[in-house]
């Protein structure tokens, strides 16, 4: 059977997706995860921090950094992920990656991680879009900065360099830091993006919660209708190399 040609691409790709807590993956990027998979592609997850935290959550009131990496193992499992990482697992650094120096954590990501840039050298990488949450934007604009153009022979150069989707991203200061322009169809991988979320079990809230499923699989039919499609997953594309 012929492959398409968004399977063709993503059939080449090694993907590379930064996390910066357990479930972020999920909620942005489950169903292209699942979709590159099937193509024949790479997926790996550098999940930047677990830990013990406190919730606004009737059900889930405490919850530790054990349970989100036990969830996380759970969800890669499901997603059948090449290779996972996570940095940080304890509860002083959890919520608190802006207070560690950016280049240290650009270290990480080109270097020191098992899945740094250097050993891996994806060819495509999602790091978190911008928002009020202080651990996206440390991740974010390290990401960022480690994925600066460089001549390949020398140093990995990342082709494809997207943002992904956030369910908070209503409440932000600057609504023009995500503006989608790169989408990818998930309508056969709907109910596979729903299943990876209901695996993070602590972190969901009763509808019409914004982080409950129900609001999840609505914002994926709302991106879905963006492009005439049943469901997809939006991203902002800052590079495109072909």
């Amino acid at each position: 059977m012929n492959m398409s040609l968004s399977d063709e691409f993503l059939s080449k790709q090694r993907l590379l997706i930064l996390a910066p807590h357990a479930d972020d993956e999920a909620f942005g990027c489950a169903g292209t995860m699942a979709k590159v998979k099937d193509a024949g592609g790479e997926v790996y997850v550098m999940v930047f921090s677990v830990g013990d935290l406190d919730h606004y959550n009737a059900v889930h009131g405490h919850v530790t950094g054990d349970t989100r990496a036990k969830e996380f193992d759970a969800v890669a499992k499901y997603l059948r992920v090449d290779d996972y990482e996570i940095i940080f697992n304890d509860t002083e650094t959890h919520m608190r990656l802006d207070t560690i120096p950016r280049r240290d954590l650009i270290h990480i990501i080109e270097k020191t991680s098992k899945l740094a840039l250097d050993r891996i050298s994806p060819t495509m990488i999602a790091l978190p879009a911008v928002s009020y949450n202080q651990d996206h934007v440390a991740v974010f604009y390290a990401g960022f900065t480690a994925c600066r153009a460089h001549d390949p022979r020398v140093k990995s150069f990342p082709g494809t360099v997207l943002a992904y989707d956030n369910p908070t991203l209503f409440w932000n200061v600057d609504h023009d830091k995500f503006r989608p322009n790169f989408y990818v169809d998930i309508s056969d991988y709907l109910e596979t993006k729903v299943k990876a979320l209901s695996l993070h079990k602590s972190q969901l809230r009763p509808p019409p919660h914004h982080l409950s499923i129900e609001s999840m699989e609505s914002l994926a039919r709302v991106r879905g209708h963006e492009i005439s499609a049943t469901a997809a997953e939006a991203y902002m594309c800052y590079r495109f190399v072909v």
